[in-house]
């Protein structure tokens, strides 16, 4: 299982911030034909991410072409177990990606829109925002 993480990173610890707003940019289909998108704000982990990519690989069985929009850049620390408060800030544990309602995660193409929309709520599943399934003929309808 591939560990998504950034290659290198300017500073090594984030700050955790909070997530306001909606999506801004990243919340329109750019590549595909259908996609994912969220509906609620969220930290999502690198091994979700994975989870996700793989259901719709897997679902797609080598046909199409998908696409990742999101990508966990953002480190997250965390201290041991039964450590003392204080000596600074933990080290870093995982990656997670900040995702704000309208975010498009993963697109496709090349493919049917049933076999999309299955492969599309097996990545559902798979991720801890509710998310809803569009596609590029609905949007070009309003």
């Amino acid at each position: 299982m591939a560990n998504l993480q950034p290659a290198r990173t300017k500073w090594r610890k984030h700050r955790k911030g909070k997530i306001r707003g909606n999506a801004t940019a990243c919340n329109t289909l750019d590549f595909g034909d259908f996609g994912i998108q969220s509906l609620d704000r969220a930290r999502i982990p690198a091994n979700q991410i994975e989870a996700a990519r793989i259901a719709i690989s897997r679902a797609l069985k080598r046909k199409g072409k998908m696409w990742m929009r999101i990508f966990p850049h953002t480190p997250v620390t965390r201290k041991p177990a039964e450590v003392r408060m204080g000596s600074g800030k933990g080290s870093v544990e995982y990656y997670v990606a900040v995702i704000k309602p309208g975010t498009m995660m993963f697109e496709v193409a090349g493919v049917t829109i049933s076999l999309a929309r299955e492969a599309m709520r097996l990545a559902d599943t798979k991720l801890q925002v509710r998310c809803r399934f569009v596609a590029r003929e609905e949007l070009e309808k309003y």
